[in-house]
């Protein structure tokens, strides 16, 4: 055992904290130092000392920039909620990347930074923002609130791409479903991660067909794309399931203005309809059912989008039993990964109005990570020829990149409003004490539908 005197450990903790100077290194030359310690033991000294300060010396080491992805969305407005549930959602899939280490590229790994630009629910501002990005040097946008807003920048986006290669950029959809943008208005640059009307219609009437007491049905609808076709779709499904039910309503209505729904409520309730049909989605779905519980209707809502966004709330006590919608995910959903899943995002962001994850954002960008990773590159063009084949997978669900027409195939499910703690509801949605109990699970390969999609490759 060697007994170091206070002075000489005052000396060397100096040292090592005030930068290692050399008349510190010089001193633990100095002969007298060996008065303390063998030479053995001062040669370790300082060569621990230099090699401290070589490393204190040496060029910090720079973080490679991040990957940054464009969430263009209505971040004011009738449907902020809307693109804000949207980049929690976002926000969380990339703190889960970057927490194992990012993207990984030759050059270094990368972590995933999501960056906001509101398109205040209008085409020309999404058009605006979409610039935007291109021009703050970002390659990946991210947009799904509206169907109007994704063709719009899916032209934008191929007319860029084609006039300027070296900034090519490409589009994640994650819910933007008007069937056209993987049908007869595909491209390359476009990815659907979310399924899209038709394979989400299909699936619902898979219940409804089955509903004996369904004599009369009200179709109701926002005016624009989407909406259409939703309406479109459910009166040819309608035709050939279920040609005994009678459409007794069939109306669509401006989408995002209409503050009192009331006056629709009375109609529906008037009409004698069992059930409603929509596709309605954020506050134009919320104020739908809160009228139609105030006018007293008591039927069934069929819906696309009916477990969130203050749905569940608005109807309460009236929609059990009596409401359904259909996701490609539930909380609901049975096994110990998915309760996992969804217990892990609460936590994160544990207010009752933050709750609103979704599979298909997540797995979307662990597709993105996947697939940059594969290419080796930030490039478009090289994330894009990977990303046509992406196989993800999360918390027991999986996913696969149709490379004809980039519509994602996954398994769906449709779930029944029912009271937090009934059988299959363990968890309830924003705190309502409702919750959807799962009735019909969809394997992939059954909610897969043809294409018409005559996809033009770069």
């Amino acid at each position: 055992m060697y007994i170091f005197s206070d002075g000489l450990l005052k000396q060397v903790l100096a040292g090592l904290t005030k930068g290692l100077r050399k008349p510190f290194i010089s001193r633990l030359r100095h002969p007298s130092i060996h008065h303390f310690m063998p030479a053995s033991v001062a040669v370790f000294l300082f060569g621990l000392v230099v090699n401290i300060a070589a490393a204190q010396n040496a060029p910090a080491v720079v973080a490679r920039p991040p990957l940054r992805i464009a969430l263009i969305e209505s971040m004011s407005g009738p449907f902020a909620n809307t693109g804000e549930a949207v980049f929690k959602n976002l926000v969380w899939a990339s703190e889960r990347i970057n927490a194992r280490g990012g993207v990984l590229l030759p050059d270094g790994a990368r972590n995933l930074v999501v960056e906001r630009y509101d398109s205040k629910g209008q085409n020309e501002e999404a058009l605006v923002a979409l610039r935007s990005a291109i021009d703050d040097g970002i390659h990946v946008v991210a947009q799904g609130n509206s169907s109007a807003t994704a063709l719009v920048l899916i032209d934008a986006i191929n007319k860029h791409n084609q006039r300027e290669p070296s900034k090519r950029v490409i589009f994640l959809n994650y819910a933007a479903v008007d069937p056209a943008l993987t049908n007869e208005k595909c491209s390359y640059w476009h990815f659907r991660f979310d399924a899209h009307a038709d394979m989400r219609m299909a699936a619902l009437m898979d219940v409804l067909k089955d509903d004996k007491s369904l004599k009369n049905i009200y179709l109701i609808g926002q005016d624009y794309s989407f909406g259409q076709a939703v309406l479109r779709q459910a009166r040819s499904e309608l035709a050939a399931l279920r040609p005994d039910v009678k459409i007794v309503g069939d109306e669509l209505h401006a989408m995002g203005r209409v503050k009192d729904f009331i006056p629709y409520a009375v109609k529906i309730k008037a009409s004698g309809a069992q059930a409603v049909l929509t596709g309605n989605w954020g506050n134009d779905l919320t104020l739908l059912i809160k009228a139609a519980r105030e006018v007293g209707y008591e039927g069934k809502f069929y819906t696309f989008y009916g477990n969130a966004l203050g749905a569940p709330a608005a109807i309460g006590n009236a929609g059990v039993g009596k409401v359904l919608a259909v996701a490609e995910w539930f909380p609901n959903v049975a096994g110990a990964q998915s309760q996992a899943f969804y217990q892990s995002f609460r936590q994160r962001f544990p207010k009752p109005e933050d709750d609103y994850v979704h599979m298909r954002m997540q797995l979307m960008i662990e597709a993105l990570a996947q697939s940059v990773e594969k290419a080796g590159s930030l490039e478009a063009g090289a994330i894009a020829a990977q990303m046509e084949r992406a196989v993800v997978s999360l918390a027991g669900r999986q996913g696969t990149m149709r490379a004809s027409d980039h519509q994602f195939q996954q398994p769906l499910e449709v779930a029944l409003m029912g009271k937090q703690g009934a059988p299959g509801i363990a968890f309830d949605v924003e705190g309502s004490g409702y919750g959807f109990a799962v009735v019909k699970s969809i394997p992939a390969s059954r909610a897969e539908q043809a294409s018409s999609c005559k996809m033009i490759r770069p």
